[in-house]
C-alpha cells in the first residue's frame, strides 16, 4: 500500500493487490488526514506527496479501482513505494 497525501490537509491511500486496479481504502481531510498519516507512518507504509493527485483521488468513492486516466499517475507512486521498500515487480507485496 502507498499514500498519496498533501501535507496540509488531505490525505488518500491505495491498496495494490499487483492484480487489479489500486482502490482507495482511505481518505479523508483535516484530522482525519493526520490520523491515515500516522496511521501509515506507524506501519512504515511508504508516503508520497502529490497535493493534486491527492485532491483527485479524494474524489473517487471509499473501495473503488481508480480510473484508466489515473494509471500512469498512480503507477509512479507505486513504483515510488516499491523503491522505498527495495521491492522490484516481482516480489511486491505492499
Amino acid at each position: 500500500m502507498s499514500k498519496t497525501y498533501n501535507t496540509t490537509d488531505i490525505a488518500v491511500a491505495l491498496k495494490y493487490d499487483g492484480k487489479n486496479a489500486p482502490k482507495v481504502t482511505a481518505k479523508g481531510n483535516d484530522l482525519t488526514a493526520e490520523q491515515i498519516l500516522a496511521i501509515a507512518k506507524e506501519h512504515d507504509i511508504p508516503l508520497h506527496t502529490e497535493p493534486e493527485l491527492a485532491k483527485i483521488l479524494a474524489q473517487i468513492p471509499l473501495g473503488d479501482e481508480i480510473p484508466h486516466e489515473l494509471y500512469v499517475a498512480v503507477a509512479e507512486v507505486i513504483a515510488f513505494a516499491f523503491y522505498l521498500n527495495g521491492k522490484t515487480p516481482e516480489n511486491h507485496d505492499l
